[in-house]
């Protein structure tokens, strides 16, 4: 059962910092035992399925950790089996990666848009779960999460995105059609959901009318599935730092420094 009301600020400050500890040391484990861990967030336009991936992955090592944003296929990968163009970014031994968006793409966005026909769909329905358990059997550790939100915090975040020149650039043309397509998308997700929440892949669904609740569950689920410990590390030893021989530093005036803009600031 999920609670309702936003979390306080205080208390989502706290609770993310200690499960962004726990992360590091998950990444520690991957690194170290060579597993291959695959979060795939999906869900509504709007959702926070963004902010959520940035909280992950804000104190893990971009070399473990690797978050994938595909763009729109090119003619050559339209010309691929479809899932072929995400297998190129599968994790090898010892990576955490992270898609944001990925094939479900064909499922919701190709299916709502015909952006793909009737039998590719089809054919993906029936594809997905085998490629997936493939996945799995071959010792991947794969997490779905879908980020659910209504239809009206939806529209108060995209109107919110329109009047802030910082965030107005996320606003697309597809999302603003997403609004009056709430109900294909609605029904594209419950047939994706009947076709591909299996058994060896099932489907986790994330609340996500407030970001700050959304965010702390999805990242203690992935804690709470992925079997890490807590691997030992060697103490940090730090050398002498030697005498001077000499060096003597070239002045600063030969170099273009950067001009000091804060101390234009008023105090």
């Amino acid at each position: 059962m999920v609670g309702s009301g936003r979390v306080p600020k205080k208390i989502y400050e706290a609770e993310l910092l200690r499960l962004q500890t726990e992360l590091v040391v998950m990444q520690e484990w991957v690194r170290d035992t060579g597993s291959r861990v695959v979060l795939l967030f999906e869900g509504r336009d709007a959702a926070g399925k963004g902010g959520a991936i940035k909280r992950l992955t804000e104190y893990l090592n971009p070399r473990v950790a690797r978050v994938v944003a595909l763009p729109a296929p090119t003619t050559r990968e339209r010309g691929q089996w479809y899932f072929q163009r995400y297998i190129d970014h599968l994790p090898t031994t010892g990576e955490l990666l992270l898609f944001d968006r990925s094939w479900y793409n064909r499922a919701g966005v190709e299916k709502v848009m015909d952006f793909c026909t009737p039998e590719e769909y089809h054919r993906f329905l029936a594809q997905a779960p085998i490629f997936e358990r493939l996945l799995v059997e071959d010792g991947i550790l794969l997490r779905k999460y879908w980020f659910s939100v209504s239809d009206e915090e939806q529209e108060r975040r995209f109107r919110a995105r329109s009047e802030d020149r910082m965030r107005n650039w996320k606003l697309s043309p597809m999302d603003l059609e997403s609004v009056s397509r709430w109900e294909d998308y609605s029904r594209a997700k419950d047939e994706m959901f009947v076709h591909t929440d299996t058994a060896e892949a099932p489907w986790y669904v994330i609340e996500a009318e407030d970001k700050r609740r959304a965010r702390l569950n999805m990242i203690a689920h992935v804690l709470s599935t992925v079997p890490y410990t807590n691997t030992e590390r060697a103490a940090t030893t730090f050398p002498a730092r030697p005498a001077s021989n000499g060096y003597v530093r070239p002045p600063r005036e030969l170099f273009h420094a950067v001009p000091d803009h804060a101390a234009t600031l008023k105090q």
